[in-house]
Formats: C-alpha cells, structure tokens, sequence
C-alpha cells in the first residue's frame, strides 16, 4: 500500500512509510492546498535530517521555524505552523514514547478510542480527528472495530469528501469539487 496524496513520489513514500509524517501532514492541513500540506513533512526531511517525533521536539526553535520559512515554505504560516508541529511531535514523545503509530496500535483500540486519542493531540479538533481515522481506515490499514461509523461522514464508502478518499489525481479533483461546494454552500446557508 502506497499513500498517493501529493503527485510527489518522495512525500507520499513518506507518508507512506512514516506515521508521524501522516500526523504531520494532517496537522499542516489548514488554509493550504492539501498536496501543499501534505508535502510538508518531506521538506521538513530534507531540511532537518529527519522526520521523528524526539529529533523535531528537540530542535532549536528558531532554527526549525528558519526550515519552515525556506522557499518554498513549509506553510504559509511558517512561525506559528513550525511551533504546533513542535508541540505536537514532543506531545506524542510524552505520552505515546515518540512512536505516532502507538496512537492508533497500542493496545488494539477500536475507531471510539484512536478518535479520542487523536482529539487529545494538541491541534486535532474534532473534525480533523475524524478525516485522519478515516485515512487511517480507508488507505493506511487501520481496522479497529466501529471506525467508519466513528470517523462519520469521511467513513464512507464512496466519498470524496477529504484527504482520505484521495488515490489518484481524479479523486483528488472529486475532493476539491466537494470543497468548493460544500465551501459555496456555507457561504451560502
């Protein structure tokens, strides 16, 4: 299985192969293109040496916010991104032994716990707690009892509506045409 979010086969290897780079890139998600998001985690790589949750929790603050700002950036909110990514990555060195995985392996939890779980991360609010069970489900192999049904509407069979349903450039465009409707109707409503 090979994650294809990003049309760039170095970010998506590593999101891929690894989990904290998926956390990562889900946690960058915001008021960016998700491909741009989700190839954070590789420039962070490149940059940094490395994508692991003790290496990033220790890094020097400024030099790690001077790798988001890099062109291209990280994120279009390279100050405020580089320190919830810090934050996060020294959270899951805290509680969960610096593995990201442990999140939704340790202990064998069902779709109620990983979403709880997740919910706890520092920058996961409910709705993107939901998306990342549901990637989780429908392409990294995740298969607590009760995920689809606890990851909602992005637990669908068939949907289009997030990162989760994304295997190739069309289904990425069919993500973006529910985006753009489901942004034009609240705006809308």
């Amino acid at each position: 299985m090979t994650l294809s979010i990003t049309g760039d086969d170095a970010a998506d290897a590593l999101l891929t192969e690894n989990p904290l780079a998926l956390l990562i890139g889900m946690l960058l998600d915001q008021q960016i293109a998700m491909e741009t998001a989700f190839t954070g985690p590789e420039k962070i790589r490149q940059r940094i040496g490395s994508v692991d949750a003790a290496t990033i929790a220790g890094y020097d603050p400024e030099a790690f916010t001077e790798a988001f700002r890099q062109t291209p950036a990280v994120h279009r909110f390279p100050g405020s991104m580089a320190d919830r990514v810090r934050t996060l990555c020294q959270t899951i060195v805290d509680d969960w032994g610096g593995d990201a995985a442990a999140i939704w392996t340790q202990g064998d939890p069902d779709g109620k716990e990983v979403l709880k779980r997740l919910k706890a991360l520092p920058g996961f609010g409910d709705q993107k707690a939901r998306i990342f069970l549901a990637l989780l489900g429908k392409r990294y192999g995740f298969d607590g009892a009760g995920w689809r049904e606890t990851a909602g509407p992005y637990g669908e069979e068939g949907a289009f509506r997030s990162v989760a349903d994304i295997t190739s450039p069309e289904t990425l465009a069919k993500v973006r045409e529910y985006k753009r409707a489901a942004k034009a109707a609240a705006k809308n409503g």
